[in-house]
């Protein structure tokens, strides 16, 4: 694979841009520094194809991304591959409004092909490629300049070792006949609402203290004023305020600004800033929450008895059995509050009674909790046995 030198000139990126748009794929990573803002500062992007790979400086003077992120959110016609893409795709949606498509995810694939759960980037490598990856520029300070040579090299590694393992995870997953199952989870991941919310939506990410219509009024007001802070002078959340502060002037909201300077977690500046005198707007002009409006309360599903409990701890080792059987993740196919709901009596809008999962699954789990379906040991071995009723069918 041709390496690239550093890319920091328009004419040089539109020509590369114009190449991988004829590739079948490209392998993307991003190099970004957040700890001090609320928007991730982009520092710099590697990307792949199976020929050629570079990086490219977007800080660079003049230089216009455009093309670029056109590649990644308008050709339909180049996948796009990330691992653990999360961040990259907040990155590229906050910088196009879009997210890249179409996509593929190697740590979500990996969970498929039996690398266990969440597996990390040089894992996965080591264990697909039997390189040790190295880690020495790993906690760079990206927003430096220049960069230096084994920052750049350190940084395409991580595409090029992408752009060389796709092609692998792809044909084991033709072999086994699980490419399909993962159709569900890269559309969940590109989903354009995980990234975009509005400041009115922020208190929805909080730890809700009840149902009171006038403390959540005034939560989501504190919320919102909150958001619009961080992002106007683009610091995190946090250095505004806390959660556990907005959460306490919200039950106990104070009389006056002067107040302020008796808050836990506020400085006595507060009593006389203008940021406590936004705050202070924020609060007065909060209503209670309309009927309308209130959070939506958990779906009631019947309560586990104590055989319930036991019935919702086979399904658990029976997940675990079929997961080591199958070599599939068990977060991939199952999550715990599906097996207890299974086990309580639920039978409807339970994503393991559906689809690929219930044929890996669903079916057993369902034969389980209805009788079909029996441990028994033999030979000091723990084995699955049928009773004399048939199973269910789809």
């Amino acid at each position: 694979m041709k390496i690239l030198p550093l890319i920091s000139d328009s004419a040089t990126l539109a020509a590369l841009v114009e190449r991988l748009s004829a590739a079948p794929f490209v392998a993307v990573d991003t190099e970004f520094m957040r700890e001090n803002s609320y928007w991730p500062e982009l520092c710099l992007l590697q990307i792949a194809s199976p020929d050629e790979a570079a990086a490219i400086d977007p800080k660079a003077e003049g230089l216009d991304m455009k093309p670029l992120l056109d590649l990644l959110v308008e050709n339909d016609e180049v996948l796009k591959v990330f691992h653990a893409g999360g961040q990259d795709l907040e990155i590229v949606y906050n910088l196009t409004g879009k997210t890249p498509a179409p996509l593929f995810d190697t740590q979500i694939a990996a969970m498929a092909l039996g690398y266990g759960e969440q597996v990390g980037y040089s894992n996965l490598i080591e264990s697909m490629l039997g390189h040790v990856l190295d880690k020495g520029a790993r906690f760079t300070d990206w927003s430096r300049r220049p960069l230096e040579k084994r920052q750049i090299d350190y940084a395409i590694a991580d595409v090029t070792h992408l752009a060389t393992i796709f092609p692998k995870m792809v044909e084991k997953l033709k072999k086994n006949g699980r490419g399909a199952w993962l159709n569900e989870e890269m559309e969940r991941l590109a989903d354009p609402s995980s990234f975009a919310f509005a400041p009115e939506d922020a208190w929805k990410r909080l730890k809700i203290p009840g149902r009171n219509p006038q403390l959540l009024g005034r939560l989501r007001a504190l919320a919102a004023w909150r958001e619009n802070e961080a992002r106007n002078k683009n610091l995190p959340r946090g250095r505004i305020a806390k959660d556990d502060t907005l959460q306490e002037i919200a039950s106990h909201p104070p009389k006056t600004q002067d107040d302020l300077g008796r808050v836990r977690g506020l400085s006595a500046g507060w009593r006389s800033n203008d940021i406590g005198g936004r705050m202070m707007a924020a609060l007065a002009s909060a209503k209670p929450l309309a009927p309308e409006d209130m959070p939506a309360r958990e779906p009631r599903r019947p309560g586990l008895t104590k055989d319930a409990v036991l019935v919702s701890d086979l399904l658990k080792l029976l997940l675990k059995i079929r997961s080591k059987e199958s070599g599939v993740a068990p977060k991939l196919i199952a999550r715990s509050d599906d097996l207890e709901a299974l086990a309580a009596g639920v039978r409807d809008g339970l994503i393991i009674l559906n689809g690929w999962r219930f044929e890996e699954f669903g079916r057993d789990a369902l034969d389980l909790v209805e009788g079909r379906l029996a441990f028994a040991i033999e030979e000091g071995k723990l084995k699955m046995t049928r009773t004399v009723r048939e199973s269910v069918d789809a």
